[in-house]
């Protein structure tokens, strides 16, 4: 059963960094797998987590584009995975699977966001499709080595962007009613919240427990690339001289990945899963009406919404994923 969606007084908060939330956690022999674990958020989860001792697998579409920002890191390697297309899921989650090895860490962190209306092969709409259907894939095959973790913990990274509304369980692709790059996202958000949810609940009782986070208003990464200036103006993150306002409650990259890492590695949460979370804690949960900043809505922690986000998702990938 997840946990309950309510602070627990972690003893961190907004201003916290990713090494200062691992609080001296010792991962020697463990295994971790951050997708998009090279640039931004990914690659200071990176850095953190195998400063404490993890292997950790990095992900990326090109691969030699980016090694070059994992040098000096120990235990780092580098793999080729596309979240937009099936056939390099597979193939990366078949080749660890036959590895051997337990997967104690899953870190799906790699995404975009607001991004102009774009279809994957299958037709299926972008950011739903590798914010949420391709980490979906990648956890269901690499689901063998996550049992063999006997005791492993998977972090999706969620946004505060998920309060621009749920997943429209009748048209998640946007066949029929116009796009909104926002919608969009916020549902992709959503899905991420409430795959940690499902996966909690049918997960707990091997092993695996599921997280989601919000790592915090964050411009200093490629995430926000499809963004203008007018506007990071209009949503107050630049001021008139296009320079990050000091009351734009930005985060640093290391900021960002705190809750990233307390997740995927705090002592504080063994026993614990299915909830969203943000500056380091458990948020709370709000109503769908809350003007908020903050907090987790209702249709982002809902079980039932979980299990029929699970069910299309199934559908959708034509992955099986049982647990």
């Amino acid at each position: 059963m997840g946990s309950t969606q309510f602070p627990i007084n972690s003893g961190f908060g907004a201003q916290t960094t990713a090494q200062q939330a691992l609080d001296g956690a010792d991962l020697s022999g463990e295994i971790a797998i951050v997708t998009g674990g090279a640039s931004g958020l990914g690659l200071e989860t990176t850095r953190a987590l195998a400063s404490a001792g993890a292997t950790v697998i990095v992900t990326a579409r090109a691969p030699d584009r980016v090694r070059q920002a994992l040098e000096g890191i120990a235990r780092v390697e580098l793999a080729a995975l596309d979240l937009l297309e099936p056939a390099s899921i597979a193939a990366f989650a078949q080749s660890f699977v036959d590895s051997g090895r337990p997967l104690h860490i899953l870190i799906n962190n790699a995404g975009v966001m607001a991004a102009p209306l774009e279809r994957d092969a299958r037709g299926y709409e972008t950011q739903f499709s590798a914010n949420h259907l391709g980490h979906f894939r990648l956890a269901a095959q690499l689901l063998p080595s996550l049992l063999k973790a006997d005791g492993a913990r998977v972090v999706a990274l969620s946004s505060r962007g998920h309060r621009y509304g749920g997943v429209d369980f009748d048209d998640a692709n946007f066949e029929r009613r116009a796009y909104d790059k926002w919608k969009a996202y916020g549902q992709s958000k959503s899905a991420n919240a409430l795959f940690a949810v499902e996966l909690d609940r049918r997960g707990a009782a091997h092993g695996i427990r599921a997280f989601s986070v919000h790592p915090g208003r964050i411009i200093d990464t490629a995430l926000a690339r499809h963004l203008s200036n007018d506007e990071l103006r209009a949503a107050g993150v630049l001021d008139e001289h296009d320079r990050v306002r000091a009351d734009s409650g930005c985060k640093t990259v290391e900021q960002g990945a705190a809750t990233t890492v307390w997740c995927a590695a705090s002592p504080r949460l063994q026993g614990m899963g299915g909830v969203y979370c943000e500056d380091v804690d458990i948020a709370r949960a709000v109503g769908a009406d809350s003007t908020e900043d903050f907090g987790v809505r209702p249709w982002a922690s809902d079980s039932e919404a979980a299990q029929r986000l699970w069910a299309i998702s199934e559908a959708l990938t034509g992955v099986p994923f049982r647990l």
